[in-house]
């Protein structure tokens, strides 16, 4: 009876130590495959990491590149560069201008006095000069006063989350090179820049819809036809070497204050004379007023045909600080 006990311990002690070997060995094989696991996620992890780096890399490349190359470019390269896009508006010359006069598209009257207005549809200094000068700059128009150049770009689709400035610009060329009434499209822009519709830039931005700009186009008397066929994007390209080469042309950088020796927007020229808006503070004056200062004219004569500015269709604009 003893022995028996005996044996039946022995297998019992037999059985525990079998399990327990078994239980070891099961754990084993389990923290191997864990460990091989890691191992595959650790490579994976490494190789998504290479891939990244790489991926910022050529993006971080590719922006320098694109600067390094823009800054390179001379100004006479970057003008050729606009000459060969291959689709251009119509209404455009070969410096990207607007010319509308009295007499419409493209035809200049003669005695008159030529502003350039370079403008970016999101910048709000752009809609600030607008919401001012624009009634005054119409009224001379129309009086035969004065030419009128515009000069749309879109270098501001950074500070925007759908490309804003190229739809709004691309819009107003389309609009120029297939609508005969110039009245319209000054009208589209002064909707565009009016305070309660253009939007704010960076983090302010909220997206506009091409059917929301289309409307301002519509309300402004553009056909719907052409309405319709004014935001297909169809100058990105010709308004991206716009966007190169006018910075680079030296007539359109600042003569003075902080930011001497570049160009920014709005740019204005009065007979493709730099147009100097650091001295409206020094004088006292907004946009408005200086403008017709500078034309030579008095305030009550705005809007009088057959009186014409005294800087006539060559003079440099009058100095708004020393009156000459």
């Amino acid at each position: 009876m003893a022995q028996k006990n005996q044996n039946a311990k022995r297998n019992t002690r037999a059985s525990r130590r079998a399990a327990e070997e078994k239980a070891a060995q099961e754990k084993a094989e389990q923290a191997a495959k864990e460990r091989k696991q890691q191992t595959i996620i650790g490579a994976v992890v490494v190789a998504i990491i290479v891939v990244l780096v790489a991926i910022a890399g050529f993006a971080i490349y590719g922006a320098i590149h694109k600067n390094d190359v823009a800054k390179s470019t001379t100004e006479e390269q970057a003008y050729q560069q606009l000459q060969k896009v291959e689709t251009k508006p119509s209404a455009a010359d070969d410096k990207g201008g607007i010319l509308i006069s009295s007499e419409g598209y493209g035809k200049k009257v003669s005695g008159a006095p030529t502003v350039a207005v370079y403008m970016d549809p999101l910048c709000p200094g752009c809609g600030e000069f607008n919401r001012q000068t624009d009634p005054t700059l119409i009224s001379l128009v129309d009086a035969g006063q004065i030419n009128l150049e515009i000069h749309p770009m879109s270098f501001m689709d950074e500070y925007s989350t759908d490309e804003y400035s190229s739809r709004a610009s691309g819009a107003i060329l389309y609009i120029a090179s297939n609508d005969d009434n110039p009245d319209h499209l000054l009208k589209f822009i002064s909707n565009i820049y009016a305070e309660d519709f253009q939007p704010g830039e960076a983090s302010e931005y909220k997206s506009v819809k091409n059917k929301a700009l289309k409307q301002q186009a519509i309300d402004a008397g553009v056909p719907q036809s052409v309405a319709d066929k004014a935001f297909n994007g169809e100058y990105k390209k010709w308004l991206d070497a716009i966007n190169l080469y006018t910075p680079k042309r030296p007539e359109l950088w600042q003569v003075s204050g902080s930011n001497k020796g570049v160009m920014s927007t709005p740019t204005i020229t009065i007979n493709g004379n730099y147009w100097d808006r650091n001295q409206l503070s020094l004088a006292g004056m907004n946009n408005k007023t200086g403008i017709i200062a500078s034309l030579g004219l008095k305030e009550n004569e705005v809007g009088q045909k057959g009186t014409m500015p005294s800087i006539g269709e060559s003079g440099k604009p009058i100095s708004l600080t020393t009156g000459e």
